[in-house]
């Protein structure tokens, strides 16, 4: 179709039809890429395929079930073994009820319920009941019921050892009968049709806009993007196809238990979980060989041999990647003081931001000189009673004369929070730690109280010259507040600076 619109644009429009298709061509190739195409297709996919692998891994596979039964259920005689039978042959039965159920082959294969007495699957006696069961639903579940109650007797009669093996029965039963369940509800709730709909719409209607928008126009005119003309768009046919063959494959696995090709084999499922279920419970049944010494008896580490084609694909075991690491060998010595150990772990915990980004950008963290994480909190020696100096210097006091006086609140009230150690703040531990070596958060002073009017013309003309009265203070004490006010500040910065700077 691409090549006869090449054709027909080239060949057959003159020069004024030729314009006019080109801006329709300019148009459809604009807008062709707002219809979402990737996404709803994708998703579309997605889900059938998603649905598709559930539907497989559903399957009611007798095997594990065999194995239960035929472990168990004891005895050699007729009796013994007519049950182990015809406990599989249930199992069995429920599955082909619901293959019955939700698969078009396995239906023709018994489109009634006799067919499945003429195939053995169930006895007359046993349609009967079926039939006479007053159930408007599908009615593969009976059989299970079927199991259980035979099981019950099989234990009653002592044919079942103990009722471990007999729940362990039970509950493989119960979980071949969940898969049947699973199987039936894929058939009962089914992709709502609109959405196939409008997938199938959205990917033929962009590719009918990019038969018309995808075509290499006249270099001479000058369009942006259309350069070079090679009669044939051939990316865009590539991405027909892919788009074109994506939705097949959804709509070839969206009912995978039809009669196609790729769909699920049902009736030779019938088939051989019939015939190995009834092997395993009947011809397998005590059916042990001899038990004989191995070729390798005598061996530590037996090596099966390889043939000339296998012996280059050999391999040494995997050991781990970290076993080829080297380590110098002066790290190799095991650390005798724990206590240099245990500070440097505390100094990784009481900078965990800046040891993670230390160690994301490759740079080891500076390593403080302290004895213990008690020194750090220590005030320097004879320092003043100051809000900074209890933090800087790393050194615990040598002797108790020279260790940090008591508190005196009344004399300087304001600090008396400020100058406590932070291991001995209440809810020290109870928040993340953060270097202590740098300047520590400002504590809010308490607001003072509001001065009268007396108060502001003491303060002022104890700043004011002598030469400046009184009455002039007053009047401009609200600059003079101020100024104080920034000298107060650029001390504070010096300060910070010269703390950052130690």
């Amino acid at each position: 179709m691409a090549s006869i619109d090449v054709s027909f644009t080239r060949f057959v429009l003159n020069d004024d039809q030729k314009r006019l298709f080109e801006k329709l061509s300019l148009y459809c190739d604009r807008y062709a890429e707002l219809i979402p195409v990737s996404f709803v297709l994708g998703f579309y996919v997605t889900l059938v395929v998603s649905r598709w692998w559930g539907q497989f891994e559903n399957f009611p596979w007798p095997d594990r079930l065999a194995a239960l039964v035929g472990g168990h259920v004891r005895g050699a005689d007729d009796p013994s073994r007519l049950t182990r039978r015809t406990l599989m042959r249930y199992a069995n039965l429920s599955g082909v009820l619901i293959y019955r159920s939700v698969s078009t082959a396995v239906y023709k294969r018994f489109p009634t319920m006799e067919h499945l007495v003429q195939a053995g699957l169930m006895t007359s006696e046993e349609l009967r009941r079926l039939e006479d069961l007053p159930s408007p639903h599908n009615k593969f579940w009976v059989p299970c019921m079927w199991f259980v109650s035979l099981a019950l007797r099989a234990r009653t009669e002592g044919r079942i050892n103990n009722d471990v093996a007999l729940t362990a029965i039970l509950t493989e039963l119960n979980s071949l009968r969940a898969k049947c369940m699973k199987l039936y509800g894929y058939d009962w709730i089914s992709l709502p049709l609109v959405y196939t709909q409008v997938v199938t719409v959205a990917v033929y209607s962009f590719f009918l806009a990019c038969l018309i928008g995808r075509q290499f126009l006249d270099p001479a005119q000058g369009y942006p993007g259309h350069d070079l003309d090679f009669y044939l768009p051939v990316f865009t046919l590539l991405q027909f196809f892919f788009y074109v063959g994506w939705l097949k494959v959804a709509e070839q696995l969206i009912n995978p238990f039809g009669e196609d090709d790729d769909d699920f084999e049902t009736n030779w499922l019938v088939d051989r979980n019939l015939q190995v279920s009834l092997l395993s419970v009947d011809e397998m049944y005590d059916n042990l060989p001899l038990v004989e010494r191995d070729m390798y008896w005598n061996e530590s580490e037996p090596q099966p041999p390889y043939t000339t084609a296998s012996a280059e694909h050999r391999k040494p075991s995997f050991m781990g990647s970290a076993l080829d690491i080297s380590v110098p060998k002066e790290e190799m010595e095991f650390q005798s003081n724990l206590e240099q150990i245990k500070e440097h772990e505390e100094a990784n915990y009481s900078t965990p931001l800046l040891g993670g980004l230390g160690r994301l950008l490759g740079v080891q963290s500076p390593n403080f000189p302290r004895s213990s994480r008690v020194s750090l909190l220590r005030r320097r020696p004879g320092a003043p009673l100051s809000r900074f100096p209890l933090y800087l210097h790393p050194e615990a006091p040598s002797t108790p004369s020279q260790a940090r006086q008591p508190l005196n609140h009344e004399r300087d009230p304001d600090y008396a929070f400020s100058n406590m150690p932070l291991y001995e703040r209440p809810g020290f531990y109870s928040c993340p730690q953060t270097p202590i070596h740098c300047v520590p958060p400002a504590v809010p002073r308490p607001r003072p109280a509001r001065r009268n009017q007396n108060e502001w013309d003491r303060s002022c003309s104890s700043l004011a010259p002598p030469t400046v009265g009184s009455h002039i203070c007053c009047k401009h004490r609200v600059n003079l507040y101020f100024l104080i006010s920034s000298y107060r500040t650029i001390n504070l910065l010096v300060m910070l600076k010269a703390s950052y700077e130690i």
